[in-house]
């Protein structure tokens, strides 16, 4: 297959021409138009970016189809351009054994939508004691990420521990902090003497930024990731976990962005039913939209293209292992075509995600996911 008239973009050059694909791989950047034939799809001008990668979906799988399963989940985020999704433990029963964590996998292949990393919890049932350790040995054979997102882990023995065996076994261990800033002080001050892969959870506010950005100075092992809605709005009442802040942390995400404080942009989908909400769950639904939300912000902040290729794509394919993410020869041809002067508007009755959750109704945001492709293959198309 070739795709040609495009503007293909990634975390380090931004080349007009045509991509030549086989076997499921890039085989070949050309930097020409070819003329239109079979197999050659027609890119229209529109830009070619790497797929994007989730490090932090909520698929509520099992336990939950009212509000989201595996399939629509997926293709949800097939709409927005996401090929790679990172579902986190919180399900019912939680995702905290070997046989829990394969039973997705082998419903994500099955489906043969997204790929998927299945994240298991850190303590069984997530209980907050040393005793409640998931065993990292065996579950550490079919995945490399463990959450307990949802909850804090308030035990910091049980926390030192689960750090001791992520950089003994490499994985990363994500976390979810409430008061944001105390507890990611906490686990940071671990981490300065242990070195493990420790990641912070949908980070909201200044302090958390300023914290974060002296500990890499100081040598600390951290990432963190921030999310389309927390850099989209700020000050309203609607409840996700952590809340909306206020502006000045929202200025402050966008520095750290741009000064590299921030590794990764994630989306912290999270679906629920009317009524769900109605009872006070924090989330939202906004996988179908994160990247036009994202392009939006960053446009607004003289924030480039590229950068939003490096946090949404290369770098959370690198942090999982993913051989995608550029445009480099061999890498899988995993791709979205986007047109990013489109403006759209936010419509919950639009989305395929069976939760509808969003504050955002109405609002116009720029840029639209025309098509994804996964291994060379087209599994959404909107042109």
């Amino acid at each position: 297959m070739i795709i040609t008239n495009v503007t293909m973009i990634d975390a380090h050059k931004e080349v007009k021409g045509s991509l030549v694909i086989e076997n499921g791989l890039i085989k070949e950047v050309l930097l020409e138009q070819l003329p239109l034939g079979e197999h050659v799809v027609d890119g229209k001008g529109y830009a070619l970016l790497p797929a994007f990668v989730d490090l932090h979906t909520h698929l509520r799988e099992p336990g939950f189809p009212e509000k989201e399963d595996m399939e629509s989940g997926m293709r949800a985020a097939l709409k927005g351009g996401f090929v790679h999704l990172t579902a986190m433990a919180n399900t019912k029963p939680v995702t905290d054994s070997k046989e829990k964590v394969l039973r997705n996998l082998e419903k994500a292949k099955k489906l043969s939508l997204c790929d998927l990393t299945q994240v298991s919890a850190v303590t069984e049932e997530f209980q907050n004691t040393e005793n409640a350790l998931v065993d990292f040995q065996s579950l550490r054979s079919v995945t490399t990420m463990f959450s307990n997102d949802g909850k804090n882990l308030d035990s910091m023995e049980a926390m030192e521990k689960a750090l001791e065996y992520s950089k003994e076994l490499d994985f990363t261990v994500s976390c979810h902090c409430e008061p944001e800033a105390e507890y990611t002080k906490k686990y940071l001050e671990l981490n300065s003497r242990i070195g493990g892969n420790l990641h912070i959870c949908h980070v909201s506010e200044k302090e958390t930024v300023d914290l974060i950005r002296a500990a890499k100075r100081q040598g600390i092992k951290v990432t963190c990731e921030v999310t389309p809605h927390h850099l989209f709005a700020h000050s309203i009442p609607y409840k996700v976990h952590p809340p909306f802040a206020r502006e000045e942390d929202v200025a402050a995400l966008i520095e750290g962005i741009k000064e590299g404080t921030i590794d990764h942009l994630a989306t912290d989908h999270a679906p629920h039913t009317a009524k769900d909400k109605l009872e006070g769950m924090p989330g939202l639904s906004n996988i179908e939209y994160a990247f036009s939300m994202y392009h939006t912000v960053f446009q607004e902040n003289d924030l480039s293209v590229s950068k939003l290729v490096e946090l949404l794509s290369e770098n959370p394919a690198k942090k999982l292992g993913l051989p995608m993410g550029s445009f480099e020869k061999g890498k899988e041809a995993n791709f979205v075509l986007v047109d990013l002067h489109k403006i759209i508007e936010i419509n919950p009755n639009e989305m395929i995600s069976r939760g509808k959750n969003t504050p955002f109704a109405g609002r116009r945001v720029l840029g639209q996911v025309k098509l994804t492709m996964k291994r060379g293959e087209i599994y959404y198309d909107h042109r």
